[in-house]
């Protein structure tokens, strides 16, 4: 049973400019190279939530995402050089039917 995590982060409005390409690049690198990550992708803001962002990472198994993330998975893990921009963030994950 593959497992999906969704992670959403609020960013500073004022550094929003900065923080959007370096999400696009940086993070969806660090994911998109670990073992067992099926896929992901990023999402922008909408008008409604404009500082808000999120990823949706698919995995193989639960130890892969353990591997990646460390065996309290069910934390955020934001790169050393991204934290300055995150105002709050949160992290879901969610089992396949099959």
């Amino acid at each position: 049973m593959s497992i999906t995590r969704v992670f959403r982060v609020e960013v500073h409005g004022e550094l929003k400019s900065e923080f959007e390409p370096k999400f696009n690049s940086v993070s969806r690198d660090m994911v998109e190279k670990a073992a067992g990550c099926i896929r992901q992708r990023v999402l922008k803001p909408t008008r409604w939530t404009p500082n808000e962002y999120a990823m949706i990472s698919e995995w193989e198994t639960e130890a892969d995402l353990m591997a990646f993330v460390g065996e309290d998975w069910n934390q955020s893990v934001i790169p050393p050089d991204m934290a300055r921009y995150a105002k709050s963030h949160c992290v879901s994950h969610f089992q396949s039917w099959e």
